[in-house]
C-alpha cells in the first residue's frame, strides 16, 4: 500500500472462480473491471483460469488451474493449490493496490491466500446462497481469521446476505448482480426460430437444482393444446436421467438442446424467446437469468424461491410460481401464451425495473464501498487498519 492514496485508485479484483469458463460470478467480475476501466480506473483481474488463450485481456493475472468440486447443488472451478504463495506475495509486492475486491473470498486457496497476504483494503462480495457443504457441517469457523480481514462486505442480495450472515456475523452492503442492460435490449432475434412456432426459453448449468426436469413435464402438458410450441435449452452440460425419461415416455418433441453459447447468442436467444422460464429448485441467490430477460423484454415465468423472488414481483414483472410443481408451470406459461395484456405488463414493468441493475448504477455502489472503507481504514501515514496475517494455505 503506498503512503498516499492514489487518484484513481488502483483495484485487483480477486475471484475465486476459473476465469475462462461461463459462469455468474466471473461475467460480474469482467463487466465490473469494464464499468470501472471506463471510468479510468487502473483494474486488473486474478483468478484461476484453465485456458488462458480465451481470455482478451491484458490486465488480467492468471494464477492456478481450477479443479472441479460440488458446491450449492452445482460445480464450482477453484483454485485449491497450495504452492501459490510466493507467487501471490511478489504479484501483490509488484502492483501495490489500493482495494482488493475479492469474489466469494472462501471458495478457494487463491482468494484465501491473497486475502491473507493482502496489505491493501480489503472488500469481500458473496454471491452464493447455500454455498460449500463446509457450512452445512458447521466448519465455517476455520474462515474467522480471514472474514477479520475484510474492511467491507457485500452481499448480492437479501437472500445472500441472510445465509453469510448466520456464519459470519457483521455489516453487510446489498449490491446487486450488474447486467449490460443495453446489449440484451438491443440484440438481434434469431431468424431459423421466426417460423410461427411459441418459443419457450431455459437458460443456465444442466445442474439438477435448476429444476429443468419440472419444465419438461409442464412442456408435456402444454404441447397437447400448443402443438405449435418449441423449448430451447441454453447452457452446458448433459440433461440427466430423470430429464431423458421424461422427454423419452411422453415422446415429447420440439426441444433443442443448444449447449453452451457466446453472450452475443445467448443475448439473440431471450429476444427470440416468446417466455422466459425458470424453475430452480433453491439455491439461488440472485437470479442474473431473470434480470437479462427482463432487459431483452421477454415475460418470464419463475419460481417463488429466495434469490429469484427478490427480483420479480408476482403479477407485476414475472409470474411466480410453487417450486418442484409442473401444473403451476404450465398454467402461468399458459397465461401468458393467453393474456396478451398480461404480458404486455410484465414486459413493461421489467423493462423499467431492470433500470436499477445497469453496470453504471452498480459500479457507483461499489465505488462508493471502496471510497468509505478507505478512508475509515487508511492511516495518515498510508498503512492499511489490519488484523494479524492467518495461516497461508501454502508451502
Amino acid at each position: 500500500m503506498s503512503t498516499t492514496t492514489k487518484s484513481p485508485i488502483k483495484i485487483g479484483l480477486v475471484s475465486a472462480y476459473d476465469h475462462s469458463a461461463h459462469g455468474g460470478v466471473k461475467d460480474h467480475v469482467q463487466n465490473l473491471a469494464s464499468e470501472l476501466r471506463s471510468r479510468d480506473y487502473p483494474v486488473k483481474i486474478i483468478a484461476p483460469c484453465s485456458k488462458t488463450d480465451l481470455i482478451d485481456d491484458s490486465d488480467f493475472i492468471p494464477f492456478d488451474r481450477p479443479i472441479i468440486i460440488p458446491s450449492g447443488g452445482n460445480w464450482a472451478r477453484v483454485s485449491v493449490s497450495l504452492w501459490n504463495r510466493r507467487r501471490i506475495q511478489a504479484m501483490l509486492n509488484n502492483e501495490n493496490f489500493d482495494v482488493l475486491h475479492f469474489h466469494e473470498p472462501f471458495a478457494g486457496s487463491l482468494t484465501v491466500n491473497t486475502l491473507a497476504l493482502s496489505n491493501s483494503v480489503n472488500v469481500g462480495t458473496f454471491h452464493t446462497f447455500g454455498g460449500h457443504k463446509v457450512y452445512s457441517m458447521g466448519l465455517s469457523w476455520i474462515g474467522n481469521p480471514y472474514f477479520k480481514r475484510l474492511h467491507g462486505k457485500i452481499a448480492v442480495s437479501k437472500p445472500a446476505k441472510d445465509f453469510i450472515s448466520q456464519h459470519y456475523p457483521g455489516k453487510y452492503d446489498i449490491i446487486p448482480n450488474g447486467v449490460n442492460v443495453e446489449f440484451y435490449s438491443n440484440a438481434v432475434p434469431l431468424d431459423q426460430f421466426n417460423d410461427g412456432y411459441i418459443n419457450l426459453l431455459w437458460v443456465g448449468a444442466l445442474a439438477k437444482r435448476k429444476g429443468l426436469k419440472y419444465l419438461l413435464e409442464a412442456y408435456g402438458t402444454l404441447k397437447w393444446d400448443y402443438p405449435k410450441l418449441r423449448l430451447i435449452v441454453v447452457g452446458p452440460g448433459e440433461p440427466d436421467g430423470d430429464c431423458y425419461r421424461i422427454m423419452s415416455e411422453r415422446n415429447l418433441q420440439d426441444i433443442i438442446f443448444v449447449g453452451s453459447v457466446l453472450d452475443e447468442t445467448k443475448a439473440s436467444f431471450y429476444k427470440t424467446a416468446d417466455i422466459y422460464c425458470s424453475p430452480a429448485t433453491g439455491n439461488e441467490s440472485f437470479g442474473i437469468v431473470l434480470i437479462e430477460a427482463m432487459a431483452a423484454g421477454t415475460p418470464l415465468v419463475a419460481t417463488n424461491i429466495e434469490g429469484y423472488s427478490s427480483v420479480i414481483t408476482n403479477e407485476k414483472n414475472g409470474l411466480l410460481v410453487p417450486p418442484k410443481n409442473p401444473e403451476a408451470i404450465a398454467k402461468a406459461i399458459a397465461r401468458i401464451i393467453e393474456d396478451k395484456k398480461l404480458t404486455k405488463k410484465l414486459i413493461a414493468t421489467g423493462k423499467n425495473d431492470v433500470k436499477q441493475y445497469k453496470w453504471t448504477t452498480v459500479a457507483d455502489q461499489v465505488l462508493k464501498v471502496y471510497e468509505n472503507q478507505l478512508k475509515l481504514n487508511v492511516t495518515k501515514t498510508g498503512k492499511v487498519k489490519t488484523t494479524s496475517q492467518p495461516m497461508i494455505w501454502s508451502i
